[in-house]
């Protein structure tokens, strides 16, 4: 009788950690072989296309993917999804993530780049409604790094598609500039992502671009003895500044790496090497010598950084994954079926 109570409450027990640690053993490459064996081609050429109208559709997609799947959404009992495509999602009140302060600036070529690929993938009648959106975004994500002149890699599929996006999910869940190396590393471990993970994904700034809002202190205000954030190259802190007045236009945009914008490279590594990371938590990961090693590392080398940054984007893409019966493969990826 006792060792019947006790399977009984090892099962339970094993049954709990499933919900709150879900494993991502169902995502896989090739998923959808015998359902829609063409969907990778099919997405390449959707955000192939995309791409050519404009260089934003790198960018934006990438952090889109990033947004999507750092935001852990309450879906069920004890368990939470991530890379779901709950961004994606649209809400008539103004209370789904994608309203959010830290994601309303997530530009809209992003979600537009999912949304052409996704019609692209149902135009085909043996994948129509068959491939989820998560799935789109995670393809989406590494066909623009490529496209950008970064890494192609393999994609693990299988993900389904969320139906809860709350505004409130969102805070608190993604870094910000201003970050120190503590707070970053706090943040990425809590998705089983290491320090080493962190610094290869915050290289997708390589592509990225600002407002300039979110440094605006570093370089006018940033203490009462430095106005100019002592960690920051002069030179550029002053170019900066002619670029981002006082009173500039809050829709000006900012490119993060100063010397190859449009070219995912290892420049950024070599740009924080010289002072010029945008973000306060950029520079941290060159002043922090904790940190400094790997930003040496990837700044001698684009290989070594290309492939650090291949397995961190597959570690990110299995943080919270739904799979087989749970969620959705939504028809429209902007609301629930």
């Amino acid at each position: 009788m006792a060792n019947a109570r006790l399977i009984i409450l090892l099962s339970s027990f094993l049954l709990l950690l499933l919900l709150v640690f879900p494993v991502s053993g169902q995502l896989r490459q090739g998923f959808y072989k015998n359902t829609c064996p063409n969907v990778e081609s099919l997405v390449r050429s959707a955000v192939q296309k995309k791409f050519q109208q404009t260089f934003v559709t790198a960018p934006a997609t990438l952090r889109l993917f990033f947004h999507d799947c750092f935001v852990r959404v309450l879906s069920t009992l004890l368990r939470r999804s991530g890379c779901d495509a709950s961004v994606m999602l649209a809400s008539s009140n103004g209370q789904s993530e994608k309203d959010h302060p830290d994601d309303i600036s997530l530009a809209g070529d992003g979600f537009d780049t999912v949304i052409k690929a996704k019609a692209a993938v149902d135009s085909d009648s043996r994948c129509t409604n068959k491939v989820s959106c998560a799935d789109i975004l995670a393809l989406a994500t590494r066909d623009v790094v490529a496209l950008a002149g970064g890494p192609s890699y393999a994609v693990e599929l299988g993900r389904r598609d969320g139906r809860i996006s709350t505004k409130a999910s969102v805070q608190h869940k993604l870094p910000h500039p201003d970050f120190s190396l503590d707070q970053l590393n706090t943040m990425f471990a809590s998705h089983g992502l290491t320090q080493t993970d962190m610094i290869a994904l915050s290289g997708a700034h390589t592509i990225g671009f600002s407002h300039c809002s979110r440094f605006f202190n570093r370089i006018y205000r940033f203490s009462k003895q430095n106005r100019i954030d002592p960690t920051l190259n002069t030179t550029y802190a002053l170019q900066l500044r002619q670029m981002c007045p006082t009173r500039v236009d809050p829709r000006v945009a900012i490119n993060m790496d100063p010397t190859t914008p449009q070219t995912f490279d290892n420049a950024y590594f070599q740009n924080l090497q010289k002072g010029m990371g945008l973000f306060t938590s950029d520079q941290a990961l060159f002043t922090d010598t904790r940190s400094r090693p790997i930003v040496n590392q990837f700044a001698a080398s684009n290989a070594a950084f290309g492939r650090a940054f291949v397995s961190a984007m597959t570690k990110l893409g299995r943080v919270g994954v739904m799979t087989g019966n749970q969620g959705e493969i939504r028809r429209d990826c902007s609301r629930v079926n």
